[in-house]
């Protein structure tokens, strides 16, 4: 399956140095609360002086550019694309760095389940998503002190049925004669 990259991006991929920024923008929804959370790995503009933030704004999942407390707020986060292996669903780790235990605290403490999208833009066109993947569950919160790893993925394993249907006479009578 191809998929359709902006000509800047292409430019950019292509030329031996290049002024653009990829930047990853990772939206986190959670069912039993409103709130969205908006995160940024570029800080692309200053949104506030007291406190001082950094962000990216963009349009992507429907945020309003022109409203503060819509825009994907900058920190710092390593990602790890989703992988694409045969034999496990398709699995992303996040990285935060600088964050406090109770952070972590508050990861764990849930009993549902987060849901999380993430997409590559350039800081010159945030409104152009050039590649992204939506839908993703978090399923692991682990780390202390300075950083939290988090794992993300699609088809979570730990939510399989146990015990999976038994092939009984009762439920399968084709199968017995």
């Amino acid at each position: 399956m191809s998929r359709k990259i902006s000509l800047n991006a292409r430019l950019a991929l292509d030329a031996d140095g290049s002024e653009e920024v990829e930047v990853v923008l990772l939206q986190f929804t959670h069912p039993e609360t409103s709130q969205i959370v908006r995160l940024s790995t570029d800080p692309t503009e200053r949104l506030s002086v007291e406190p001082l933030q950094y962000g990216t704004r963009s349009t992507w999942l429907g945020a309003n550019p022109k409203k503060d407390d819509e825009a994907f707020l900058f920190v710092l986060v390593s990602v790890l694309i989703p992988d694409d292996q045969e034999t496990a669903p398709p699995a992303m780790r996040v990285v935060m760095e600088g964050v406090d235990n109770e952070l972590a605290q508050v990861l764990r403490s849930t009993t549902e389940r987060a849901e999380a999208s993430m997409a590559v833009v350039l800081a010159s066109s945030p409104d152009v998503v050039e590649q992204e993947w939506r839908n993703f569950k978090l399923v692991r919160a682990e780390g202390q002190g300075e950083g939290i790893t988090l794992t993300l993925s699609r088809a979570p394993l730990t939510e399989e049925p146990w015990p999976a249907g038994r092939m009984t006479r009762e439920r399968f009578p084709g199968l017995h004669p």
